[in-house]
């Protein structure tokens, strides 16, 4: 490989940072003539590939969006008309442009540094806020992964906190059936009962642990379900509501009715169908379930000058916390995409969202009275948008009819079909479908008399969304300013470096973000006929071919639609493997204890009991404890989990023993692909070892992190895995032998929406491409861990004191002498405009700075310069000139109103707060809120919108 030119001639010179003349001083830095001599030392042969990546040749810009283009056209969008779940919406163009398709939203990471995330966390608390309004139960979080998976995940919280944890789970019938085979999978992984009853005819006897609801159902009836929750109270039994939360503006809130906890998608807020996701998902719970909710939670809390300040609340990675003890594997989920429900709350109010329902509730009267006066039977007389309409033996007929003028219906069986409304459903398509069941062009509406089919007993008589911030914004200046407002107080990519270890926060190039926003690709239905998904299709199995051929398996699923769930899914087909073998006894997961978090959690989800293996003090897996466990386990072994290159950022020499060791007992490799930006054109885990690895799209192949999710996790397996692969939802996997194994989101390809643009880095980098920026990758993690180790030392290295793409800095000699901690410098970062390494990850007390392939020199200098200038006020604590509590350090991060009040009392000018460099003055970030008390907001949890006046001091 060679360094990419000066003259920048293809996408990868754009895309990777250093120019040649900059490569070469980060080499002479380090002592190597070229980069690949570099690589060379730095990758060990043992996992080198013997050959180039074969993939096609790299395309420009111009060429990679014609090519998306004539992909696009092989859709055919239609009238989205088929429902169970996901409904057409319109995304105002302001929230459009200025939140999805906004750098300063989409490049966002995770809100962990809260002084920094205030804007993002604001939005993310106005969801919780509508969430918990329109539910009316007490808390809600910051978004989950899709509908199926937040009700499986409600079923595992009400297993956990029911009386009767032995029970059943009982899903009613109405349930939407992707969820039902979602929840179905989990079920059988840990080994417990789930049945499926008509609970309009009440509730089973027998043991039941919860109960899961569907309002309105799949069907579209509309039932009050006050009874059945009642007696499900009187026998102890939790409930679950999964709700329409556009019905819950007209019909009695979940929390009303007396369920405990409401889950449900806010995709028709606004999202487009994306063809199945990305979509936030939401719960809410009542009051005594809070501290059980999985996902992320923003709470109110105050800063050191006592001023509200929002931040993650509770245990912000419970994984990292719990590992196999935690409660769900969320990691991350949906923040864009509840930013952008958010702000469509916002942008409508509790009036404009109400209207929108009413309008969409009379679309389908409407519908319904014409259908009826054809002689179709409507099934439910009460419902909200969707009806479902008894022609016998005609359905597929009449289906057919609608699709040929533009209309996709849901092809329920032969004799019925369903029909669903939206915010898009016009007059002239009400006439239209209508027209397919032989209704003249003259037939009348067919309202009745009060104009709505919801019964008088669940009609909403409530108030919600009564916070100003639903009120404030309602013209499209006011919004357009309110979004702008919130950005700027927030360090995304788009201003700054985020050196974040193993979150790979590399650039997201605009082209690779065009295509998301075409019709042709978000109006797609994901259940629509395949007919008209054939350009989705070409494209989905042409990047699963492509990361096929990077990773060396025989196989990819793009369904898991995060990180956490292609681990689950990995799990999950090991386990399938070993039970199609009659193994059924292989339930132990091996897993380093300097793994992700997530792997444990995952690990325990899919059936497995975890065994810790040591860490010896090089970082590497300890060679006598991994064989003492294999040697103890061997019976039972199932797998080992392994992060390679290391979670602490090292190349380990021994990968395939390890990988040979865990083989010969009969045990399965999983090798997490969180760190595979340090392999790609260099190495494929599937062939130095693994069965099956999960990629992350939203690291690696720039998927942008969203501040907090859209993600893509998907899993690659080895050929005798392919058969476990992730099943389709939307199938009966009973009698499907095609289906596969169990479905781990609700539709095929989870969050299709964002996989155009892993496409397009891949087809716009090719082969060369991708492997240089690998090599860059591990230049940039090198360069700043030689020039950084005299000041910090490296805690972790491998051959030649070199690292792989990232590198911890050990921070607590210094804190054990100054009392300087690594969360000091995380916050001092702040004034000198960058985001903050990882914080006491893997390692308490130290910093993982990843600064990734697209960094230029001068910003890798820039960072360089900060951390140096923060160790020199680390040695002036030291030398005593100030103590720890008065210094810079620890009263950091410095807002511009500490700074220009009239009453400094710090023993350091305001200068070296504001501007500790001198090139801080050019440009110049400033955050909204000084440190904040994390321990005050988990004492006093507040998670809905403060009042307004609470920020007019």
């Amino acid at each position: 490989m060679t360094a990419h030119a000066d003259l920048a001639s293809t996408f990868a010179d754009r895309h990777i940072g250093p120019r040649t003349s900059d490569a070469a001083q980060m080499l002479s830095v380090l002592g190597y003539p070229s980069i690949d001599k570099l690589v060379d030392v730095a990758v060990p042969a043992s996992i080198r590939s013997a050959k180039a990546l074969d993939l096609p040749a790299a395309l420009s810009e111009p060429e990679v969006l014609a090519q998306l283009r004539r992909i696009a056209g092989r859709n055919r969008t239609a009238v989205q008309m088929i429902g169970q779940g996901y409904f057409d919406t319109v995304t105002p163009p302001v929230i459009r442009r200025n939140v999805l398709e906004s750098p300063a939203w989409y490049t966002a990471y995770t809100p962990y540094q809260p002084e920094i995330s205030q804007g993002r966390l604001e939005a993310l608390l106005n969801f919780q806020t509508m969430v918990q309004d329109l539910t009316a139960l007490d808390i809600a979080n910051a978004s989950l992964l899709d509908e199926a998976s937040a009700v499986a995940e409600a079923v595992l919280l009400m297993r956990r906190s029911g009386k009767n944890k032995s029970g059943r789970t009982v899903l009613d019938a109405d349930c939407l059936p992707q969820t039902v085979a979602v929840v179905r999978g989990r079920a059988e992984a840990l080994g417990f009962e789930v049945e499926i009853a008509d609970l309009s005819q009440g509730l089973p006897e027998g043991d039941i642990n919860g109960v899961v609801l569907q309002q309105p159902g799949a069907s579209g009836a509309l039932r009050d379900h006050t009874a059945v929750i009642a007696t499900a109270k009187e026998r102890g039994v939790l409930v679950t509501v999964a709700a329409d939360l556009l019905a819950l503006t007209l019909i009695t809130a979940p929390g009303e009715q007396g369920a405990d906890i409401a889950v449900g998608s806010a995709q028709r807020l606004g999202v487009p169908l994306f063809f199945g996701g990305p979509h936030a998902a939401y719960m809410a719970v009542r009051k005594g379930l809070e501290r059980m909710l999985p996902g992320r939670l923003v709470g109110v809390s105050k800063d050191a000058d006592g001023a509200p300040a929002y931040r993650l609340a509770l245990q912000t990675r419970e994984q990292h916390i719990r590992r196999e003890k935690a409660t769900s594997n969320i990691c991350t989920a949906q923040a864009l995409l509840a930013i952008t429900a958010s702000m469509y709350g916002v942008y409508h109010g509790p009036e404009g969202l109400k209207a929108i329902a009413e309008q969409t509730h009379r679309r389908a009267v409407d519908l319904a009275g014409r259908l009826t006066a054809t002689g179709a039977q409507i099934v439910h007389d009460t419902f909200f948008d969707t009806l479902l309409v008894r022609v016998p033996g005609r359905a597929a007929e009449l289906a057919d009819r609608a699709e040929e003028l533009g209309y996709n219906l849901r092809r329920v069986d032969a004799d019925h079909l369903g029909i669903s409304c939206d915010e898009t459903t016009t007059e002239d398509h009400i006439a239209a479908v209508a027209g397919v069941f032989g209704a003249g062009s003259d037939a009348g509406s067919g309202a009745s008399e009060t104009g709505t089919r919801i019964p008088t007993g669940l009609r909403r008589t409530s108030a919600y969304m009564t916070h100003p911030v639903f009120s404030l914004h309602r013209s499209e200046t006011a919004m357009l300013r309110y979004l702008r407002r919130l950005s700027d107080r927030d360090l995304a990519l788009d201003r700054t470096m985020i050196p974040l270890g193993s979150c790979t926060m590399k650039l997201n190039a605009t082209v690779e973000m065009e295509a998301i926003s075409w019709p042709e690709f978000a109006s797609i239905h994901p259940f629509a006929p395949t007919g008209q998904t054939e350009g989705w299709r070409e494209l989905i199995t042409d990047l699963e071919e492509r990361l096929a051929e990077i990773t060396g398996y025989a196989k990819v699923s793009l369904q898991p639609n995060a990180g956490s769930q292609g681990e689950l899914a990995g799990l999950l087909a090991i386990r399938g493997y070993h039970r199609s073998r009659g193994d059924e006894n292989r339930t132990v997961c091996l897993i380093p204890s300097s793994a992700h978090g997530t792997n444990a959690a995952s690990a325990v989800l899919a059936g497995m009991k975890v065994v810790v293996v040591a860490t010896a003090a090089n970082g590497n897996i300890d060679h006598d404890d991994l064989k003492a466990k294999i040697e103890q386990h061997a019976e039972n072994l199932s797998a080992i989990m392994i992060t390679y290159p290391s979670t602490h950022g090292v190349f380990e020499e021994d990968v395939r023993w390890v990988c040979e060791q865990v083989h010969a007992a009969g045990g399965q490799v999983y090798i997490d692909g969180a760190n595979l930006n340090a392999l790609v054109g260099l190495a494929k885990p599937g062939e130095f070892g693994g069965d099956v690895s999960h990629l992350n799209l939203h690291k690696t192949f720039c998927i942008p992190h969203g501040g907090g999710g859209p993600g893509v996790g998907p899993v690659a397996v080895a050929e005798h895995l392919i058969d476990f692969l992730p099943g389709d939802a939307n199938r009966d996997i009973s009698t499907d032998e095609a289906a596969g194994g169990a479905p781990v989101a609700a539709s095929m390809y989870g969050s299709a929406g964002v996989l155009p643009i892993s496409w397009a880095y891949v087809a716009l980098m090719g082969a060369e491409g991708l492997t240089s920026a690998t090599a860059h990758a591990l230049l940039a993690a090198n360069y700043v861990a030689a020039r950084l180790n005299e000041h910090f030392p490296v805690l972790y290295t491998g051959a030649q004191g070199l690292v792989a793409h990232e590198c911890i800095l050990d921070l607590r000699p210094l804190t054990a002498k100054t009392g300087v901690t690594a969360e000091d410098v995380a916050k001092r970062l702040i004034d000198y405009g960058f985001h903050a390494p990882t914080l006491s990850f893997p390692v308490a007390g130290t910093l993982m700075v990843e600064p990734t392939e697209s960094e230029n020199l001068a910003e890798l200098d820039r960072f360089v310069d900060a951390m140096i200038a923060i160790k020199g006020e680390i040695d002036r604590v030291a030398d005593g000139e100030w103590t720890v509590e008065e210094s810079p350090l620890r009263q950091a991060p410095h807002t511009a109103t500490t700074l220009i009040g009239d009453d400094w009392k710090q023993s350091y000018p305001r200068e070296l707060a504001a501007y500790p460099l001198r090139s801080l003055r050019h440009d110049k970030y400033f955050p909204p809120v000084r440190r904040i008390d994390g321990a005050h907001g988990d004492r006093n949890l507040v998670c809905s919108c403060p009042p307004i006046e609470a920020f007019e001091d």
